[in-house]
């Protein structure tokens, strides 16, 4: 199987194409053996071959002819969202998830419909994966809470952070709407708050509710997802949260033994050529020079100690770097280069 195939240059496309057909006439022809790039090898006449692959979006190819006519197209329908968060949820030890599963996934179609479009508002299953992982975590903690209170929390903490001012207030109103008469306590940051605080004035900055708030909720980001991206305009103190909140979850691991210390692997992708960046092969020589992502990646995974290593790429987002980010940012948890090597993300990072 191969996965996101259209993410190969079209050069290497048409050789694929090539070898699969030669294949695929060994197969028509019931052959036991056959020639395979100059080499004789034997066929298992249950092979088969599949790809998977987004059409159409920066940073992928528009597959060959060649290769269009060896493969049968399958086209995916949206999944039943309802249907995934409820079994989810029974596992999680909920007692009502088909009447939460059905709450959260009307919550989800009312904001994209009322909401702003922006770029970076998704409501599709990765979002319907977080909010359950929320609530799980929440279910977990505290096992006797009313669930429609831990839902909500899920919610609201899971969707929060990425809405603009206008779209908060919007959003509040809908899981008022789909929430009557549930009212959520307020979360007791109490340690990480005050040392919140005593970090940003030691930065030389001024306690501004609205920049606490971006810490705690960049916090709560953490907790849930394994890779995020902080979005505002420049100077609107991206950087300046983060290095805050590492600061304060490590000193606070320091003097009271809470939370956990937090390392930094700091990188601008836009400095530098994609080939510095992910590593590349020599032309001349043929040999393999790592990347500084690379570097930075193995030094995280071989750090056997136990604290946070945040892989901080400081700098614009755009579709051909971000795009072999793919594999580490979703389920795979994997970091692939191009020399073949797969190096797998640890939980602490």
């Amino acid at each position: 199987c191969f996965d996101e195939f259209n993410r190969i240059n079209i050069e290497v496309l048409s050789v694929i194409a090539q070898q699969l057909l030669t294949i695929n006439q060994a197969i028509i022809n019931k052959l036991e053996r056959f020639v395979f790039e100059g080499v004789e090898i034997s066929l298992n006449p249950e092979n088969a071959s599949f790809i998977t692959m987004n059409p159409g979006y920066a940073g992928r190819t528009e597959l060959p002819d060649n290769l269009k006519v060896l493969f049968r197209p399958v086209a995916c329908m949206v999944p039943n969202y309802a249907l995934i968060g409820e079994i989810r949820l029974f596992s999680f030890g909920f007692e009502r998830p088909r009447e939460l599963a059905e709450k959260m996934v009307n919550c989800f179609k009312l904001s994209s419909e009322q909401l702003s479009a922006q770029d970076h508002y998704d409501f599709g299953m990765r979002a319907v994966n977080t909010v359950i992982s929320a609530a799980g975590l929440n279910k977990r903690k505290t096992p006797d809470s009313d669930e429609a209170i831990l839902m909500l929390r899920a919610l609201k903490d899971s969707n929060i952070p990425k809405f603009l001012t206008d779209d908060i207030v919007l959003f509040s109103g809908i899981i008022s709407d789909l929430f009557p008469g549930v009212d959520l306590p307020e979360a007791d940051y109490g340690s990480l708050m005050e040392m919140m605080k005593v970090c940003t004035l030691e930065m030389g900055l001024q306690v501004v509710p609205t920049f606490m708030q971006k810490g705690i909720e960049l916090f709560d980001v953490t907790v849930l997802r394994h890779g995020l991206m902080t979005v505002g305009p420049t100077g609107g103190g991206k950087t300046c949260v983060k290095d805050m909140l590492a600061k304060s979850l490590s000193r606070l691991k320091a003097e009271t033994k809470e939370y956990w210390e937090v390392k930094q692997l700091v990188m601008n992708p836009k400095s530098i050529t994609m080939g510095q960046l992910y590593g590349s092969f020599d032309d001349a020589t043929h040999e393999w020079a790592d990347g500084i992502l690379c570097k930075l990646f193995r030094e995280a995974v071989y750090d056997t100690v136990k604290r946070q290593k945040w892989v901080v790429f400081d700098g614009p987002v755009d579709a051909l770097w971000i795009e072999s980010m793919n594999t580490v940012l979703d389920e795979n948890k994997k970091l692939c280069l191009v020399s073949g090597e797969i190096i797998t993300m640890t939980s602490w990072m």
